[in-house]
């Protein structure tokens, strides 16, 4: 069958595999990209990674910490084109959702639906509001988030501790924003090895037993369980290095100030927005 070009570079731009290797992996999968993913990581070209969905083109990503860092919202809004976040009028319709953000625990979506339409006529450009997050703290803690890439990143995250002093401390706020800067960084997709989808771990190790095909038994599962390792330290969030001291993980960190703090420190929860990016 023809393989289009700009499907041969989709693949590229998502494994960062050689232009004639993806286009051998599409004609195999029969133009199924999806399982040309596949075909490539079994042959050990491609790494494992989130499938990222395109969606929208533009837009921004947005949060708003309030309660002295007890609550926090985070909103992303996509338009067409990137001239359209730029215009005052978008940068204040941002505001008024991340109000209304404020004040909802359901969808802002639904919640902001006139304020959106009026806002679509005025502008002339389709305006959506792609998704909503919000985090009240139970108990001892605070939420923290950071925006990068101008509005194209957005991170929210609750980082829990024992005693209100340990919350109220510079240097736990210190470490809890170092958090969102490595989320941001980082991109974890789960926050612990128990998150992972079962679906997602067989695939892992279907992958990877392709990749030793041959060997004995014993030595294949003993491969398979060390990439499994690995793959865990890449995608969740506790075992990634530090982004600041790589040799460091995230929970060695996280016991590394506990101590310092006289505390203990855990991270409950976590949302990384992306413009475009499922």
């Amino acid at each position: 069958m023809e393989i289009s070009a700009a499907l041969v570079k989709e693949l590229r731009d998502e494994t960062n595999v050689g232009m004639m290797e993806c286009k051998k992996a599409l004609i195999e999968a029969s133009g199924d990209k999806e399982k040309a993913v596949k075909i490539l990581r079994e042959r050990g070209l491609a790494i494992a990674g989130k499938k990222a969905s395109r969606l929208a083109k533009e837009g921004v990503v947005a949060a708003e910490i309030v309660g002295g860092g007890k609550t926090g919202v985070m909103i992303e809004v996509n338009c067409e084109t990137d001239f359209v976040t730029r215009n005052d009028s978008f940068k204040e319709l941002v505001k008024q959702l991340l109000e209304t953000a404020k004040g909802i625990h359901g969808s802002l979506a639904e919640a902001a639906k006139d304020m959106v339409v009026a806002k679509i006529a005025s502008i002339g450009e389709n305006i959506i509001v792609r998704r909503n997050v919000r985090y009240d703290v139970p108990g001892e803690g605070i939420v923290a988030s950071y925006i990068h890439l101008g509005g194209k990143v957005g991170v929210l995250v609750e980082v829990g501790c024992g005693q209100a002093a340990t919350a109220a401390n510079p240097a736990f706020k210190e470490v809890v924003k170092d958090i969102t800067l490595h989320i941001a960084a980082c991109n974890p997709h789960y926050l612990v090895r128990q998150d992972v989808p079962e679906p997602v771990l067989a695939s892992e190790k279907e992958i990877y037993a392709k990749q030793v095909t041959g060997k004995p038994a014993n030595i294949v599962e003993k491969i398979v369980v060390g990439k499994l390792e690995k793959f865990y330290s890449q995608v969740c969030l506790v075992e990634q290095g530090f982004v600041k001291d790589p040799e460091q993980t995230i929970t060695e960190l996280l016991v590394a100030k506990g101590k310092e703090l006289g505390d203990q420190l855990a991270i409950r929860r976590f949302t990384r927005f992306q413009v475009g990016v499922e």
